[in-house]
């Protein structure tokens, strides 16, 4: 075991010697979270990137629910939020759209209001018949899904709410009625009543927060997204450069000498594994540093950083070993790894979220450790704490232990560790 130790402490102090290697490993993926945080607006004291969203309204109802939906996007709590504009003619709000001129319009046709609240000697009438609710239009702008994807957010909360108040609300005047605490005769006059109020009956259904008030206030940080994502994806940069070692040994000639020593042929790979793994938490282990010291990045459950941190390298140096198993020599190992970097991080979400994907590049991500990595960051910096990791966790381990069983296979095939 000590051997093991030496020979990975080795590499790891080799590592931090290669100027060009640094480069790459720590100071590139630091720019890129740097520049990614300047494009989302981080820098800008606008943490979450998002603000005066373009949103078209086209309230053809002009009753009350349709009226209530309008004056949700008008509300002092979502100013910030949304920059909405009122228009009368539904066509001409989605040839702006279809210009780029806003993120969604929003069409309330007529009948929306009466198609949801009944009509007046409705409700005590048994041959009356709901008719079938009249669904608002969300016309988005596939240009700017993330502004569309809250406005319609902001639209599927607010219906959710008024059904539930509407069904809320004949469910207690019917059980009114039964238990004989109402009139029949009244039960008009009090549904109408009741309907009336529908719209106010929940509280606004998105409330924008800031954490002036308390440190208790969980907000999530753009560059708690981008900057496990950058880490990640050099990462595997990271376990190539530990895996061309194996491989320039061998060319060297040192390998052959080494193995005629004591030192076995599992050592010797333990070793160098060992190795890659100590890079890569250096490397991980820094640029997570860095946005706590840099940009005030909230990681929150310190074990949960150090366990997630841990899994993610072990399966990205299953993937490393892989790609040394295969390459004949430590110029592949470096192409093909540079290669698989950029795939892995396209993949995995390094550069843009894996919702906006479709769902066959979603599957496809799982392969990679970038994906699960991210999955387990995102859900930390959310307030998540170990407990919350199993999934992603687990997912890694099982990642690694199958990469690695197959590159010690293919590592024993090739004679790559024979004297």
């Amino acid at each position: 075991m000590k051997k093991l130790f030496l020979i990975g402490i080795k590499d790891l102090k080799l590592m931090f010697r290669d100027r060009a290697a640094l480069v790459f490993m720590l100071l590139a993926p630091f720019l890129l979270t740097v520049g990614m945080g300047f494009v989302t607006g981080r820098f800008s004291g606008n943490s979450s990137g998002l603000s005066d969203i373009p949103v078209i309204i086209v309230n053809l109802d002009n009753e009350q629910l349709g009226d209530a939906l309008a004056d949700v996007f008008s509300s002092a709590e979502l100013a910030d939020l949304m920059e909405p504009s009122a228009s009368s003619d539904a066509e001409e709000a989605r040839r702006l759209i279809d210009d780029d001129q806003a993120a969604a319009a929003i069409i309330i046709p007529k009948g929306f209001t009466s198609s949801l609240i009944p009509a007046e000697g409705a409700v005590l009438d048994e041959t009356y018949v709901q008719p079938e609710p009249v669904k608002i239009e969300v016309y988005a702008n596939p240009s700017r899904p993330t502004g569309a994807g809250v406005i319609q957010a902001v639209v599927d909360e607010f219906i959710s709410r008024i059904e539930e108040g509407r069904t809320s609300s004949i469910t207690s005047l019917a059980q009114l009625m039964q238990a004989g605490y109402l009139n029949p005769q009244n039960a008009e006059s009090e549904a109408q009543a009741l309907f009336e109020n529908i719209d106010e009956s929940q509280p606004m259904a998105i409330t924008l927060k800031s954490d002036k008030e308390g440190a208790d206030a969980v907000e999530f940080d753009l560059l708690a997204y981008f900057a496990p994502g950058m880490a990640l994806m050099f990462l595997m940069y990271t376990v190539s450069y530990g895996g061309r070692s194996i491989l320039a040994e061998r060319t060297q000639g040192t390998l052959p000498r080494l193995l005629t020593s004591p030192t076995s042929t599992g050592q010797f790979l333990g070793g160098k594994v060992l190795g890659v793994i100590f890079m890569g938490i250096a490397q991980v282990g820094i640029l997570i540093l860095a946005s706590v010291l840099f940009f005030q990045v909230k990681w929150g459950d310190p074990l949960g950083i150090l366990v997630l941190i841990l899994a993610a390298v072990f399966a990205a140096t299953g993937w490393g070993m892989v790609i040394t198993a295969f390459a004949q020599s430590p110029g592949q190992v470096a192409s093909v790894g540079s290669a698989v970097m950029l795939i892995f991080g396209i993949l995995g979400g390094s550069f843009i979220d894996l919702d906006q994907l479709s769902p066959f590049v979603r599957t496809l991500s799982k392969i990679t450790p970038n994906a699960w990595g991210l999955d387990g960051f995102t859900t930390l910096a959310l307030g998540g704490t170990l407990r919350n990791l199993g999934e992603p966790i687990m997912a890694l381990l099982v990642m690694g232990a199958v990469l690695f069983g197959v590159a010690v296979l293919l590592f024993s095939r090739k004679g790559i560790m024979q004297k």
